[in-house]
């Protein structure tokens, strides 16, 4: 099966060409110098340079593939969760293809993407805890099979990448803030500032990473602006917070539902204390702990052809009419 698959639920517009689950290009355009000026992602400016740069990242696609629109096999686009604007531009894109050259079409949704992109880079088994953490989400999933993902707790405020974002943004870091912090972190000392760890116990499931901020903010203004050695500590101190209670709620997860294996998703699984941290905690009780490249954790739409293909092979079709969906559960 050749597919095309397209994602654009927020400020990347991407396309990619995969042959029997493989990806055979992956193209994306990052917005990040559009919405860096305004401090996070401005849904208006997000939408009209997806409609944009949508066309041309489609067609790289299919350049770096090396075919033609005509040897397709089938469509697959994201449907949400995301920004509604943004959705509308690259599902719009992808129905209209599949409308043209009569193909079956797909709807993916977002969070089932970023699960099964994994299975870009290595056979896992199932079953598995998923560890989803983006800038827009942090839950974790049960995942038994292809579109099998149950959902055993999530964030119940920010999500983890959001936590990273405002607290380097109280920092002077700007936006995104979560890449420089993680650098900077790596020079700090993660015990000079006190951060909370929310909602702890063996079995609760849920996360929270509002209390972090607010502590975060307390810490700057006492101090005034950080620099040197004092902002490296305090990228220490923020990012050790985040990443212990991501670690140590998903090997939780692991134990309560007998899953050997959890597997990263999401744009902060490139962090590089939650990558590490989480195989050594792995280790420790006995769960192997699968991580993707970096570049399979940002968004991408070879993801989300991953996640179509085996359904598409199985016969699962969306209709024409299906419409974006900005609050798409999973599970």
């Amino acid at each position: 099966m050749l597919l095309l698959a397209v994602e654009s639920s927020c400020d990347e517009t991407a396309a990619a060409v995969l042959e029997d689950g493989v990806a055979r290009s992956s193209v994306v355009s990052t917005q990040v110098e559009v919405h860096a000026p305004y401090g996070g992602v401005v849904p208006e400016l997000a939408s009209r340079n997806h409609a944009l740069t949508i066309v041309p990242v489609i067609q790289q696609a299919f350049t770096d593939a090396g075919v033609t629109p005509r040897q397709l096999d089938a469509v697959a686009a994201t449907y949400g969760p995301g920004l509604i604007g943004s959705l509308l531009v690259g599902l719009q894109a992808a129905k209209g293809l599949a409308y043209a050259l009569k193909l079956p079409f797909l709807g993916v949704n977002h969070l089932e993407g970023h699960l099964a992109a994994i299975h870009l880079h290595e056979d896992v088994p199932y079953p598995y805890v998923g560890l989803l953490c983006s800038g827009g989400h942090t839950a974790l999933y049960l995942v038994e099979g292809v579109g099998k993902a149950r959902l055993l707790g999530e964030t119940r405020d920010d999500a983890a990448g959001e936590a990273f974002d405002k607290t380097a943004k109280l920092a002077g870091l700007g936006y995104p803030g979560g890449a420089v912090m993680d650098a900077l972190a790596a020079q700090g000392d993660p015990r000079r500032y006190k951060l909370p760890r929310a909602l702890p116990g063996k079995t609760n499931l849920e996360f929270s990473f509002s209390g972090i901020k607010t502590a975060a903010r307390l810490v700057v203004e006492k101090e005034g602006p950080l620099t040197d050695q004092a902002l490296k500590d305090y990228c220490a101190s923020v990012r050790q917070a985040i990443v212990e209670v991501l670690c140590k709620k998903a090997l939780a997860a692991c134990r309560l539902h007998g899953a050997p294996r959890l597997v990263l998703a999401g744009g902060v699984a490139a962090n590089a204390l939650l990558r590490e941290l989480s195989v050594q905690m792995g280790q420790q009780v006995g769960v192997t702990v699968h991580v993707p490249p970096r570049v399979l954790c940002t968004d991408n739409a070879a993801m989300i052809g991953r996640a179509a293909y085996h359904r598409l092979m199985r016969g699962e079709r969306s209709p024409l009419t299906l419409d974006a969906d900005a609050s798409a559960r999973l599970g």
